[in-house]
């Protein structure tokens, strides 16, 4: 069990940190909140106190109650030199620029610069406050000082805007939260697992730039099939996961070609964007750009029917059932696991998912088989807290080099993990990073 410092500062999402507090203590872990005096104009300190069962330092110069007289001045250095985390639920754009400046004028900042314990920050602001070159400034010199986040999310805002800039769900922040602890509550003498999946968003630093110099190729998103032009075939894929790992590439210094189908989640930016609708949109995209990629990860959930036709007018409602013919969609892993095999090389490494609901792991190996494919993310999407249209994800990682669980936790995560089991196949593939 370790003791978790959760700093909370004055935005609406306030309220969220309380979940937050609740995902660590049902984690087992101990958490002592530390409030900016305008995030007591959106929660009570009094709701941290009952959950915690801890005082609530809301002020630098007021001891908490367990705190003796001759201490009083010091209580941040104190508290500092003991928490294992500082998590910061919501971190405001003057937080963050109080601590990307080292103004320490209230006890969070004071703390922040006296403490040792890894740092991670979920912002949350309007997202025009979040572009600013200011903010981003600031965001840029805490990472490079090693200050870790949990990327703000796509949304409405309190402000009624839509877009970039909400805090991200408790469960994500929780999972990077745990992910960072992981590597200093793990016992001494454990031995290190076959693959250790990395952290969630932006906390991940040591991987570096792996990646500099080679091309990956990503897919995301759900593919639509029209019926007529008002209604579709589709599914629940969010884009999500694919987003992830497109991200993660980007920061390991890839060079990331990201095909995309129709999705309300915010892209990442990458080298190349490409969208597509269809099933067969993509197929054309992916094994156009595929051309001299090191890396395909085909993380899209592609239609594996269409409609024979589409209507050109929009079908008129009738009684009775409605009867739609359906043909296959062209495999795209396949036929990319083909052409490699037709040309005698190992290039590029093929990466695919497997969303199933039962049997997943034996299905995943088989599909891996069967489409000639390094690396299988096998995903059990019967869940209700992986998959599909949620920010978390688990998943078993089948190649010829074994399966690989990855627990549950953020999607960023899994990405990682899915980047870090790419690393030693691109490897044995032999290619030379591109100049």
């Amino acid at each position: 069990m370790a003791l978790i410092a959760l700093g909370v500062t004055g935005g609406i999402g306030a309220y969220k940190a309380v979940e937050v507090c609740r995902g660590l203590q049902k984690a087992g872990h101990e958490v002592v909140a530390v409030m900016t005096e305008a995030a007591t104009r959106f929660v009570g300190p009094l709701t941290f106190e009952a959950i915690t069962r801890h005082p609530v330092i809301t002020s630098q110069w007021v001891a908490p109650p367990e705190t003796d007289a001759d201490s009083r001045s010091i209580e941040h250095i104190a508290l500092a030199d003991r928490v294992a985390l500082l998590l910061v639920v919501p971190c405001t754009a003057n937080v963050i620029g109080k601590f990307a400046h080292g103004i320490a004028d209230d006890f969070l900042s004071s703390m922040y610069l006296a403490t040792t314990a890894p740092v991670l920050l979920a912002p949350a602001m309007n997202s025009n406050m979040l572009a600013h070159p200011a903010v981003q400034a600031n965001l840029q010199v805490l990472a490079e000082r090693g200050v870790r986040f949990v990327e703000p999310g796509d949304g409405y805002l309190a402000c009624g805007w839509m877009g970039k800039g909400r805090l991200a769900d408790p469960d994500e922040i929780v999972a990077a939260a745990l992910r960072t602890l992981e590597p200093a509550s793990a016992p001494a003498a454990a031995p290190a697992p076959a693959l250790e999946p990395a952290p969630a968003p932006h906390v991940h630093h040591s991987a570096g730039f792996v990646l500099r110099g080679r091309r990956v190729l990503v897919t995301a998103g759900p593919t639509f099939e029209d019926i007529d032009p008002v209604r579709f075939v589709g599914n629940r894929s969010s884009g999500r996961m694919g987003f992830a790992i497109a991200e993660e590439a980007m920061r390991r210094g890839a060079d990331v070609i990201l095909v995309a189908g129709p999705t309300s989640v915010a892209i990442p930016e990458v080298s190349h964007l490409v969208r597509v609708r269809s099933a067969a949109d993509m197929h054309a995209a992916v094994m156009e750009h595929s051309v001299g990629a090191d890396v395909v990860i085909m993380a899209a959930a592609v239609a594996d029917y269409t409609p024979q036709a589409r209507a050109d007018q929009k079908m008129a409602k009738k009684d009775g059932p409605l009867t739609l013919t359906l043909n296959r969609t062209r495999d795209i892993l396949a036929d990319l696991g083909a052409q490699r095999d037709a040309n005698g090389g190992r290039h590029p490494v093929l990466v695919g998912f497997a969303a199933e609901t039962s049997d997943v792991v034996r299905k995943a190996r088989d599909k891996r088989l069967r489409k000639h494919a390094d690396l299988i993310v096998a995903n059990d999407v019967s869940q209700d807290d992986r998959g599909f249209e949620v920010s978390t994800n688990a998943a078993t990682l089948v190649s010829d080099r074994g399966d690989v669980d990855v627990p549950l936790q953020a999607k960023s995560g899994v990405a990682a993990a899915i980047l870090d089991a790419v690393q030693p196949l691109l490897d044995a593939a032999g290619s030379a990073p591109h100049s």
